[in-house]
């Protein structure tokens, strides 16, 4: 027999009850015995020994021995949760999606989920011993040691990123929250914490980030990058070259062949000048419409110009099917080249003067290079051009050209019969500039088709707004030669004018004499058309230009502007009043009325009457006004020649 167990007659003998309770306790669990290979019951002597020790007789025992059975029926309990608790930790440990892990004070994995098999590739089992760090991508290294210093020096890092590898070779990302261990003296006895894979969200952060310096159209690197890289390379203190490139005339494209023949266009050059700069070291960048940019860093003047011929040239090489049967060929472009430091040693100053240098190219004939020159009258002319380029589309784009009107008067009782419509501009110090200063600039831009067609919009909107539709008054409006030369834009004009509720007769397009005669087919052919459609015509500054009175006849208009300038000396010069007076006959000959413009005086009003002008517009009547309803709770601001 063992000796730390009692046989069933010793048991009985010690507690005093006899052997037939002990073996019924037994059965009904109260004192449990334990059988040897033999059947015998055998207790263990430390339990028989503490009940004995207590005293009494059965029925002590048996409270004692209920208090022991409920202990022990206690502490099965807590640990049965314990083990239940464990359980459940367990399955949410093994089942999670995120990584949790702990190391040793070294970084070696003790403990590792399932999850390690979706971020090392990897069983746990085969990670123990080993540590993040075996996985990092190079580019990873340096944010990780400062994450080993950050976690020693607080103790606790949260939403770490970092780059591994697999060892299957698959890149991943993953966010790290991490804290330390330590012993009772406050040294570190390992870390542990939770890692998640974040790859979806990191690649999808990067093509937002590659979206937002790339071109979507080409794929290069737009504005936003060139502004980047240029800043970098100025601040390296380094010489280098900027290039600006610009196709000639694309708007043209645009306009006859569409805008997806454009686009496509932009992706074949795009092609052309990736191969034209592959070996020059240069970065090119699509930095808007029809805009490129060449870096050269490290390049100086001699590198530059042999890069700018090298692109001219493999532009007026490229050819691009159009369609079927429709090539599109003989593209070139403008460049302006500016070199830093010498032609600016900020962004600001580089990016100003190469974009003027681009200009410079545009007025020296296009199909050419120009670099930044600094002799004064060429750049006050650029600096102009550039200036007003902008100023313009911001004024498009943000509907600043307001509509001032002048009234066109009955000369024999001076009563209001028309209207002329002016443009103005309003600038950003709410002052209104006048055509005289950029309607020539935004016709060599081709801004001026723009223009124009919301001009008529903004008469059409302003008559129909205003009940005037189908009213007897007319408003003369100006159109540029470029515009009516321009089928696509008279296609697009006349579809406003057919949607339009106003009536056609209630326009007079406004046509300089100038314009008229330097192209006559393409302004016959405008003038037949509209007047198809109700449409009236007046040929303005008519004795500024050729002064043809040949051509007069051939001309469908049914109103003469005599230019101002003919009109203001009528009183002090014969020679004025002769030409007036011999246009005012010849005018009624071809059954076309006559408006003298620049009436000023009454004298000169006078004059006119005699020689058989029927309408005047000029300050003694009334200077430009804006029209009604744009002029409420604004202030006029005149500039000087504003009219």
């Amino acid at each position: 027999m063992a000796s730390n167990e009692y046989s069933i007659q010793e048991a009985a003998d010690l507690l005093g009850v006899p052997i037939p309770k002990l073996r019924r306790w037994d059965k009904q669990g109260v004192l449990v015995a334990v059988r040897t290979d033999g059947g015998h019951r055998r207790y263990p002597k430390e339990l028989i020994d503490q009940i004995a020790s207590s005293g009494g007789g059965g029925d002590k025992v048996a409270q004692e021995l209920a208090t022991v059975k409920r202990s022990l029926a206690e502490k099965g309990r807590i640990i049965q949760l314990l083990v239940e608790s464990e359980g459940r930790y367990r399955d949410l440990v093994e089942t999670s999606h995120d990584l949790i892990w702990a190391t040793d004070a070294q970084g070696s994995f003790t403990y590792l989920n399932n999850a390690a098999n979706d971020v090392f590739g990897l069983a746990p089992k085969d990670l123990l011993g080993r540590c993040f760090f075996d996985f990092e991508v190079d580019t990873a290294q340096f944010g990780n040691r400062r994450f080993l210093a950050l976690l020693k020096r607080s103790g606790e890092v949260k939403h770490h990123v970092t780059h591994l590898r697999t060892e299957n070779g698959e890149d991943r990302w993953i966010g790290i929250n991490a804290r330390v261990t330590t012993n009772d003296m406050g040294e570190i006895r390992g870390i542990r914490g939770t890692a998640r894979d974040i790859t979806d969200e990191q690649r999808a952060l990067r093509r937002i980030e590659y979206l937002a310096l790339h071109d979507t159209l080409t794929d290069l690197p737009n504005r936003h990058a060139m502004q980047r890289t240029i800043e970098a390379a100025i601040l390296s203190g380094a010489p280098g070259a900027l290039m600006f490139l610009d196709i000639d005339h694309f708007k043209y494209i645009n306009d006859n062949f569409g805008h997806r023949t454009g686009d496509s266009i932009i992706t074949g050059i795009g092609s052309v000048l990736r191969e034209a700069v592959r070996a020059t070291n240069g970065e090119l960048c699509r930095i808007g419409g029809d805009e490129f940019s060449i870096h050269l860093p490290d390049a100086l003047r001699k590198d530059a110009v042999e890069t700018a011929e090298h692109v001219l040239a493999a532009i007026r090489q490229y050819r691009f099917q159009a369609g079927k049967d429709k090539a599109i060929a003989n593209l070139s472009a403008s460049i302006g080249i500016a070199l830093y430091p010498f032609h600016g040693n900020d962004l600001p100053t580089l990016l100003s003067n190469v974009d003027i240098a681009m200009y410079q190219a545009k007025d020296l004939g296009r199909n050419r290079y120009a670099l930044f020159d600094q002799e004064s009258g060429v750049l006050r002319n650029t600096h102009k051009r550039v200036h007003w380029a902008k100023k313009l589309r911001d004024a498009l784009d943000d509907d600043r050209l307001v509509l001032f009107a002048q009234p066109v008067v009955r000369l024999s009782d001076s009563k209001v019969m028309h209207h002329e419509v002016l443009l103005r501009i309003r600038d950003e110090n709410d002052t209104y500039v006048g055509p005289v200063n950029f309607i020539e600039i935004a016709e060599t831009l081709g801004l001026i088709q723009d223009i124009d067609l919301r001009v008529v919009e903004k008469v059409l909107e302003y008559i129909d707004r205003n009940g005037l539709a189908g009213k007897k008054v007319r408003y003369f409006v100006n159109l540029s030669r470029v515009s009516i030369s321009n089928q696509d834009w008279v296609d697009r004009f006349m579809k406003l004018l057919s949607t339009s509720r106003t009536q056609p007769n209630q326009l007079v397009l406004e046509i300089t004499e100038t314009a008229a005669l330097s192209e006559i087919d393409v302004t016959l052919k405008f003038i037949r058309r509209l007047k198809e459609m109700g449409c009236r015509f007046a040929l303005d500054d008519f004795g500024a230009g050729f002064s043809s009175f040949y051509y007069l006849k051939q001309f469908d208009v049914d109103y003469l502007k005599i230019d101002g300038s003919f009109v203001r000396d009528l009183a002090s010069d014969s020679g004025s009043r002769l030409f007036v007076k011999a246009l005012n006959d010849v005018a009624h000959g071809l059954n076309k009325q006559v408006i003298a413009e620049w009436v000023e005086e009454p004298e000169v009003r006078d004059l006119l009457m005699e020689m058989g002008t029927q309408y005047g517009q000029g300050f003694l009547f009334q200077r430009p006004q804006m029209l009604a309803d744009e002029s409420r709770n604004m202030s006029r601001v005149y500039r000087a020649g504003l009219p």
